[in-house]
This record gives C-alpha cells, sequence and structure tokens, in this order.
C-alpha cells in the first residue's frame, strides 16, 4: 500500500511538472516561444499639402510597430510598412475635415494592435470664381445682377426702416456699394435703408462666397451679408433655409454673429454662434462661407467660428441667392440711438468661387 501510494504522487507530480512546462513555454499566447509585446507610444502626425491638391503626408511612429493601417475617413483604407510614412489624396472638392485612425500591429507578431484618431483639415480641389460683384462703376447698382425689396411693415421682426431703391439708401461709389439708413420721415416709417437680392438673377449651391465689408457703428443699426433658398415662394421660410454669413449689433460692436436658420431654428433659436473681431466698423473684413454636402462653415478673415454638419435632412442642398441689407432696430438689433441720424455699411465685393 506505501509503495502504490508512493507511485501514485510520484506520477501526479510528473503529469503537474510537464503540464506547467508546456504552459509556460507560450509566455503570453504566442507560439514558438516569442512574448508578444503591445505597440507603445503611437504617435501620428498630418500635413495637408497647401496647393490645393488634396494631399496629406501622414507619419505614423511607436515603439513595438511593424505596420500601420490607415482608415482615412472618407472609406479610404491602406497599410504602411514599418516606416510609417504614407501619402493620401482626397477627392472631395472643397474644404472638409476628416478624423483619420491609425493602427499599430505588434512587430511581435500575434494580434496586439494600438489605435489612435487624429482630425485633419483638407483643401481639395482648387475652386475656380464663377461669379462676382466687385462695385467699379458707379451710380446704381447693376440692375442685371440686383433687385430690390421694397416697402416697410417690420419685414417680420419690427424693424423700424422702409427700404427704397433711391441712390440716398444705395450707391455704388468710389469702387464700393454704400447701404446707408438714414433717420428721416418716409412713406409712414421714421428711417429709409435699402435691401437688395440676386433673387431670380444669381443664385448657387455650394462652394465658397466672400464678404468685403467695413459695417456701421451707429445704435440701432443691423447689418447682414445673407442668403435665402431660392424656394422661398414655395416652401416659405423656415424650410427654404436661411444661411447668415454676417450678422451685427450697433449696439454691441465688433460681435459678429453666425447663424443657420430652418425648420425648429427659426428666430431667436438659430443654429449660430459669435466671434468678436476688432475695427468692424472702421476697416474691411472678410466675411465667408464654406458650404458643401457635408458642412457648413462661416469664418471672418479666415478664422472659421462655426461649423455645421450638412444632410440631406436639410434644406441647404439647393440653390441660394444673395441678399444685402442694413435693418434699423427690432427683435434683434433693439432700441435705436435718438441721436442717430444715418450710417451706412460699405462693400468693397462678393466672390463666389466653385
Amino acid at each position: 500500500m506505501m509503495y502504490l501510494k508512493n507511485s501514485i504522487v510520484l506520477l501526479c507530480s510528473f503529469i503537474i511538472l510537464s503540464s506547467c512546462k508546456k504552459s509556460g513555454s507560450n509566455n503570453g499566447g504566442g507560439g514558438g516561444g516569442t512574448t508578444q509585446t503591445s505597440p507603445t507610444n503611437l504617435v501620428v502626425t498630418a500635413t495637408p499639402s497647401a496647393d490645393g491638391s488634396g494631399n496629406v503626408s501622414f507619419t505614423a511612429t511607436a515603439d513595438n510597430a511593424a505596420t500601420y493601417t490607415y482608415e482615412y475617413g472618407d472609406g479610404g483604407i491602406s497599410t504602411a510598412s514599418v516606416s510609417g510614412s504614407n501619402t493620401y489624396k482626397y477627392s472631395l472638392v472643397g474644404n472638409n475635415t476628416y478624423t483619420v485612425t491609425v493602427t499599430a500591429t505588434s512587430s511581435t507578431g500575434g494580434t496586439l494592435k494600438k489605435s489612435v484618431s487624429v482630425t485633419v483639415n483638407v483643401v481639395a480641389g482648387t475652386p475656380g470664381l464663377v461669379w462676382s460683384e466687385e462695385f467699379n462703376v458707379d451710380g446704381a447698382p447693376n440692375s442685371a445682377k440686383w433687385g430690390y425689396d421694397l416697402g416697410g411693415g417690420g419685414w417680420g421682426n419690427n424693424e423700424a426702416e422702409y427700404y427704397t431703391n433711391r441712390p440716398d439708401n444705395a450707391v455704388v461709389l468710389n469702387g464700393v456699394l454704400r447701404i446707408t439708413a438714414k433717420k428721416e420721415s418716409y412713406m409712414g416709417s421714421n428711417y429709409t435703408s435699402a435691401r437688395l437680392l440676386s433673387k431670380d438673377k444669381f443664385s448657387f449651391k455650394y462652394g465658397r462666397i466672400e464678404f468685403k465689408a467695413k459695417l456701421p457703428s451707429g445704435v440701432g443699426t443691423w447689418p447682414a451679408l445673407w442668403m435665402l433658398g431660392s424656394n422661398l415662394a414655395t416652401a416659405s421660410w423656415p424650410a427654404c433655409g436661411e444661411i447668415d454669413v454676417m450678422e451685427h449689433k450697433g449696439n454691441t460692436l465688433n460681435k459678429i454673429y453666425g447663424t443657420l436658420h430652418y425648420p425648429g431654428h427659426s428666430g431667436a433659436n438659430g443654429n449660430g454662434n459669435t466671434t468678436t473681431i476688432t475695427n468692424a466698423t472702421t476697416e474691411f473684413h472678410v466675411y465667408a462661407l464654406d458650404w458643401s454636402a457635408t458642412s457648413i462653415k462661416i469664418s471672418v478673415d479666415g478664422v472659421v467660428f462655426h461649423t455645421v454638419a450638412n444632410t440631406a435632412a436639410l434644406p441647404f442642398n439647393q440653390n441660394f441667392f444673395i441678399i444685402l441689407n442694413v435693418a434699423m432696430g427690432g427683435d434683434f438689433a433693439g432700441a435705436i440711438d435718438p441721436a442717430f441720424t444715418s450710417d451706412a455699411m460699405e462693400i468693397d465685393y462678393i466672390r463666389v468661387y466653385q
């Protein structure tokens, strides 16, 4: 009995020792006795080309990495060797932002990986000038490009002005369009101004529009550079969509508003943001919109301050026309300075690129 018991103990010990030795040879699950090590310190840099080609140079570095798989955010995928360097060309025309995910695979084999994501802003396709208004001919605004909204009645915002087509309120002089708001009794209103629009003369879908303008400073002034959907007559507002590239209040100088209006975001519930600049009323600044099927970006002097993701569910996938005006008072601009006499918005140019 003692001999048999000892034999059983020795046999069990041999089995346990053999099992431990066999399992230990994997050391982390890899074959051949090799220890697996996950990639660490993964760093990705992205350098977009400045020439509008859409090319972006990527470099990925990591410890213990053999390959790097790039997912470019537009459906494209590729794998780079251990150097990690790669160049990719984005084809969607316009100024677009992508999220790029890079996954490093372990140099020790197996399935150990490490991923990071970076965002990159890409300008693809050199946009061409498709329409412009340089305001280089003195006199009345070009009737081939501009019509007028006329009248008073508040314009849905309790505004105080009466819009006219008189040279007193809209005139091209010395290379700029001057839209002048004046304190005067006219057609039952106490103020006059002008509202020009390109409706039925020019409209566009997607691209970039730039307004170079200097704004009025009078308290109660409400200058605006904006656009409405060309289906306004049939869809009505706000279903037609509204893009306010620039709005400004005379009672809060230098604060620039950029806003989108559409169903669910009308009136004070607009989808917007603001930025503060200097010398808005004494110097010209460029107010711009970059607009595509995927994004809408509003900027001042090249600095984007409001971005909205565009989708097929929004009314921003059709032609829009341009509107230029200076309102007085109303729900947005507030009380008018009793000492106000006149003030003007000056527009140096408007340019549309696609």
